[in-house]
């Protein structure tokens, strides 16, 4: 059962600014889905998992995606983006895991992709590229054991659904650290206007980066005020930021966007530390393009003049630091496998809203 009962970040009365939408979530772009697998036994050393992010309801045939994909620091993995690079789109879900698991997970996408798609494989020479991506649990987690197996990421694809989104120890972010607090998956969302029109953007982190002493929320040095249980000397972390908008925004438009997803995890105190694997990477559910007729070799596209998009690069920056937040405030105190002793924090809920009260 996921335990929706953890606050969150705006419940301690942090003033994040933006009009999220209902569930502050990814899944407020409509058609986004979220799924997990978690995997937790004490006995075997595994706390680990897999998120997998339906973006559209696509059975029997995918809809390829306009996506961008941007690399702030490369120590890191997510597959499928030479492709997103050179075509501006991608096809199917996107999956997050731990570093070891990413060949297991793909396997399970590309079986998944064969079964959802079935029509479509069976009626030509298709072939699946997945998008998955990863960051480094081998702290709270035995890495090396390679716990995750292909079942396990179509399990989180077959139960992804919309609606609010557990955050922290859960899916791919079971076993993630970030500023020397438990943190893991978090996610949020703003309502962006734009020409009349009403449009969502949604972020969605893996957070496991950054040093205690760098943590400031909304501008206020936490890591300082609360430095108790911080254990890293050097950055050892990485994030992954999937971005999703209903906007009709150009494949370039959206590397753009991903760019911003730098200015978001930058908010919150990490410089993108030299052993950090910083990838982020924007899509829009808008319609496809379409032909004049069947037969002709013209696309008919919409999309949002570059002019207009300043709107969508605030409600990245925002989203994405809002996310990150997210996904620490939903930590609890968790023993790691490495070194043996040590037990990464949850950050200190009651503490955290003291310091903005007094602001307040």
């Amino acid at each position: 059962m996921t335990d929706f009962t953890v606050p969150r970040a705006r419940d301690l009365g942090l003033p994040f600014p933006g009009q999220p939408g209902p569930w502050n979530a990814i899944t407020d772009v409509a058609g986004v889905r979220v799924g997990f697998c978690t995997l937790t036994d004490p006995a075997r050393k595994m706390r680990t998992g897999v998120t997998a992010i339906l973006p559209r309801n696509d059975a029997g045939v995918p809809i390829p995606l306009r996506a961008g994909h941007f690399t702030l620091n490369g120590n890191g993995e997510m597959t499928g983006t030479h492709w997103i690079d050179d075509s501006g789109q991608f096809i199917g879900p996107i999956c997050l895991t731990n570093t070891h698991a990413v060949g297991a997970v793909h396997h399970g996408v590309t079986r998944w992709m064969i079964r959802h798609y079935a029509d479509w494989f069976q009626g030509q020479h298709a072939w699946a590229m997945p998008v998955v991506a990863e960051t480094y649990d081998g702290v709270l987690n035995d890495i090396t054991a390679l716990h995750v197996t292909p079942d396990h990421a179509q399990a989180a694809l077959d139960v992804a659904t919309s609606g609010p989104v557990a955050e922290g120890s859960v899916g791919g972010g079971n076993g993630m650290i970030a500023y020397d607090f438990k943190a893991g998956t978090g996610t949020a969302s703003r309502c962006v206007s734009v020409g009349g029109q009403e449009y969502v953007l949604g972020a969605l982190v893996q957070a496991n980066h950054g040093r205690r002493p760098w943590l400031r929320v909304l501008g206020v040095p936490v890591g300082d005020a609360m430095p108790k249980g911080a254990f890293q000397t050097r950055e050892q972390g990485s994030i992954i930021v999937i971005l999703a908008t209903d906007a009709p925004l150009s494949a370039l438009s959206l590397r753009h966007l991903a760019r911003r997803a730098a200015l978001g995890i930058g908010r919150g105190g990490t410089p993108g530390g030299q052993s950090s694997g910083d990838i982020f990477l924007a899509f829009s559910t808008t319609a496809p393009d379409s032909r004049p007729d069947p037969d002709s070799p013209l696309l008919l596209r919409l999309e949002l003049d570059d002019a207009a998009i300043d709107p969508f690069y605030l409600a990245a920056v925002e989203a994405v630091e809002e996310s990150v937040i997210n996904a620490i405030v939903a930590g609890e105190d968790t023993p790691a496998i490495k070194p043996e002793g040590l037990v990464v924090p949850g950050i200190d809920r009651a503490a955290l809203a003291a310091l903005f009260a007094v602001r307040a």
